[in-house]
């Protein structure tokens, strides 16, 4: 029986015996693994979320109905259901479909999802849109319990409840984010043990007595002494919200009952909903924290290939070495320990290690008040995360000349993630924070180096920004804040990162062409004055900047404005990725849609020179 085949909408799911359903999770299970095991991708969550997926659309029909996903990472079997099945081979690859709900790839796709805690939020401004324009509609929020760790997620959770407005949040508790999930919260739910008994009892309540106002009003101080010997006082009550579960998150007939329950109460409603995650699949549901996001593996074995050593391998190996010199250095992560390499550092210093959740604000102002005391803290965090903590570093850190040290993982391109995680505006906004430091390794001896640079000798903000992976063929130590890798007489190329390779092949072909290139690797880039690109230009009179990152605060206009300043006339050309819209596919490829590998520079150069032989 193949019951996969037949579904592309929620009406399809709609039609099944409940036989159909069970057999479809199954289905849908094995799919799962195969089809991932080939693209990589979001496995554990997946299969956690089977059932769930289903009974959301038995009860709701997603062509119309707003299901707000928080995060992408359990969408996949939402997005086999709705016409994309066909397509799953192309999960996550370049012109295929993406990993996480894109609203452009279907309508049944209700909003982007890429952050955590944001989802009850978007869910509540749908809510308000559809009662203010007098449609007809349900909405939707379906979260994990690691996005509780975040803030923004109960700035949503008391809107909602304030704002009386009928709409069903769905807290799918597997007890896991990325990681193990931390704090009060998952202490909190771990205690909570609540039925469906009070809600039930409310809805009778107020249908029978919707037509006699007055006796409702009178009868209010029953329904709260009802409350209160029903439902014990949690998190989610207090708030105003109607609290159910916990349910059972794999018993597709409970799911459908209480989600019908939940929808018909026509007021804020909060499921609580237990799955596991990596259900389904022996090595995924033993190991949830490997299989969270994964390469191509081995489906009958769970077996992945072996990778190179990455940036954050060797920054979790120095970040120890570092903290046996400084015994205040204190290192910081949130929810990301394994990602960022600071599993090591945990276990060999687990009283000086702090993993705070999905909570890069509070992390940052942490971080500012441990600063403030005499430590040193080393905050280990995805560019694309950080910018939740944007506002923190400014007042918090910045303010008072905090020595606090970022390190910034997953700079620039990121690949198979796609928009919601390149690391590709952090270059923007850490040059506007005063006083911040900010190191560019090219190589894995620059990182060390650097951060040594910004653990000993800084004394305010510095962040460390490197990518995703390994080393590229630039292999050299330069950890300067200029370096001229490379004399020429005709132009002045400039880069910094791991952009440097293409800088350097780009100039090797402009040599093989008769174009002479000089080639100037930037190992830090905060501030203005650039002499050694100012001496270089006052030759060239050609400036070609080649950045992995968005066009808004790159440094390309950053040195063109100084040498303008300095009276040198210029001829320039900026590379770089332009709004900053990027998709899912290769960094090679990325890098070639938008003209910023060595090809690139190299074309943009002959341009930039063709006057060479008229006096330009």
């Amino acid at each position: 029986m193949n019951i996969m085949n037949t579904v592309n909408s929620s009406a399809d799911i709609k039609r099944l015996s409940d036989e159909e359903l069970n057999c479809l999770a199954s289905e849908l299970r094995s799919f799962l693994v195969d089809s991932v095991s080939k693209t990589g991708g979001h496995l554990a969550s997946n299969l956690g979320d089977v059932e769930l997926t289903l009974a959301l659309h038995r009860v709701y029909d997603t062509s119309k109905d707003r299901i707000v996903f928080d995060v992408g990472h359990q969408s996949y079997v939402h997005k086999i259901i709705t016409g994309r099945r066909d397509q799953f081979g192309t999960l996550r690859q370049y012109g295929g479909i993406s990993g996480f709900p894109k609203p452009y790839e279907s309508n049944d796709d209700a909003f982007i999802a890429g952050h955590a805690s944001n989802a009850v939020s978007v869910a509540v401004g749908m809510a308000q849109a559809r009662t203010l324009l007098g449609k007809d509609y349900n909405v939707v929020a379906v979260m994990g319990d690691g996005a509780l760790t975040g803030g923004l997620a109960y700035e949503g959770l008391s809107a909602a409840a304030a704002s009386a407005e009928p709409m069903v949040i769905i807290l799918n508790d597997n007890t896991m984010s990325i990681d193990p999930n931390v704090g009060g919260t998952a202490s909190l739910l771990q205690s909570m043990r609540i039925r469906p008994g009070y809600i039930r009892f409310k809805r009778w309540y107020r249908d029978i007595l919707s037509g006699f106002p007055k006796l409702y009003a009178f009868n209010h101080s029953v329904k709260e002494w009802m409350k209160d010997r029903l439902l014990p006082v949690n998190m989610f009550s207090a708030m105003g919200l109607n609290y159910i579960g916990p349910v059972d998150g794999h018993n597709l007939k409970e799911l459908e009952s209480v989600l019908s329950l939940a929808r018909d109460i026509r007021d804020p409603v909060l499921v609580h909903v237990l799955t596991k995650k990596g259900k389904g699949c022996e090595y995924a549901e033993k190991h949830p924290e490997i299989y969270h996001g994964v390469g191509p593996f081995n489906a009958a074995t769970g077996e992945m290939s072996p990778c190179g050593e990455s940036f954050s391998d060797r920054f979790g190996i120095e970040i120890c070495r570092l903290a046996e010199q400084h015994p205040e250095l204190v290192a910081i992560t949130a929810a990301m320990s394994g990602g960022t390499g600071l599993d090591g550092f945990a276990k060999k210093y687990p009283k000086r290690f702090v993993d705070v959740g999905i909570a890069e604000g509070h992390a940052t102002s942490m971080s500012a008040g441990m600063a403030k005391q005499g430590l040193i803290p080393v905050f280990a965090v995805y560019s694309s995360f950080l910018q939740r903590g944007f506002d923190m570093m400014i007042h918090d850190v910045s303010l008072l000349g905090m020595h606090v040290v970022f390190c910034v993982d997953r700079a620039g391109l990121v690949g198979s993630d796609g928009e919601t995680h390149h690391g590709i505006f952090d270059v923007s906004y850490l040059r506007t924070v005063p006083g911040m430091k900010i190191f560019c390794p090219a190589s894995f001896p620059e990182l060390e180096a650097m951060l040594e640079t910004a653990v000993s000798e800084c004394s305010g903000p510095a962040a460390v920004r490197y990518p995703r992976g390994g080393e590229c063929d630039y292999h050299a130590f330069h950890p300067e804040r200029e370096t001229v890798l490379r004399t020429g007489t005709d132009l002045t190329i400039v880069a910094y990162g791991t952009m440097i390779s293409e800088a350097l092949h780009a100039a090797d072909e402009l040599q093989r062409n008769g174009i002479s290139a000089e080639v100037i690797k930037l190992g830090e880039i905060g501030g203005n004055e650039y002499p050694l690109v100012m001496q270089s230009l006052s030759s060239t009179h050609r400036l070609l900047t080649s950045e992995e990152v968005c066009a808004a605060g790159s440094i390309g206009p950053v040195l063109a404005s100084e040498a303008t300043r300095m009276g040198i006339v210029l001829k320039s050309s900026f590379l770089n990725l332009g709004e900053g819209i990027v998709c899912h596919g290769t960094r090679e490829r990325l890098m070639q849609d938008h003209g910023i590998d060595a090809a690139s520079i190299a074309v943009a150069a002959f341009s930039l020179c063709g006057d060479r032989n008229n006096g330009g």
